[in-house]
């Protein structure tokens, strides 16, 4: 059996309503859990980008690639390993404001590319990024704080190689 690895997917697609919905079912009807997803503009005016991550052989990946492209809507559907991507997460953790001044708390997001994003009488909010381990790290260590809040946003990447798709949005504009 082949094995597991996380790829990230990058499928490029016209702006249509329902089209997240048919998407994520090709990851159901093959019982593939998505482990993070994020949509948004592309470098391409009208072509929006999903960019799933997923935990799968590159058999079972290779087959659902080619079934997102059946999508009419779908433009181009790609799988790339962690070391071909350059990716990152970005996260949002309020704390109580008695906190704030606590020396511990402050080195603890000093180096890790984090920074106080607003402060009020309550609360204040510390937003960092980095990989889903730094992320989960930071978590881990300002739990003990009482995390008020916490949120995480899906993957963001880019590839290292040139993408095929740079060929067929040059051929469509």
């Amino acid at each position: 059996m082949e094995e597991e690895q996380l790829y990230t997917v990058s499928v490029y697609t016209e702006n249509n309503i329902g089209i997240l919905n048919r998407l994520s079912a090709i990851f159901l009807k093959r019982h593939v859990n998505i482990e993070s997803m994020t949509v948004s503009k592309s470098e391409i005016e009208n072509v929006h980008r999903f960019t799933f991550v997923v935990n799968l052989s590159e058999v079972r990946i290779a087959k659902i690639i080619g079934q997102l492209e059946k999508q009419i809507e779908v433009i181009g559907a790609y799988y790339h390993t962690e070391d071909e991507t350059i990716y990152n997460e970005t996260a949002l953790f309020k704390i109580s404001t008695e906190h704030l001044y606590d020396e511990k708390l402050q080195k603890k997001f000093k180096f890790r590319r984090a920074h106080i994003l607003t402060i009020t009488e309550r609360y204040f909010v510390i937003e960092a990024s980095g990989s889903k381990e730094n992320i989960d790290k930071m978590y881990e260590r300002l739990k003990p704080y009482g995390l008020l809040q916490f949120v995480r946003s899906g993957r963001i990447a880019i590839t290292r190689p040139k993408m095929a798709i740079s060929e067929i949005l040059e051929e469509i504009n």
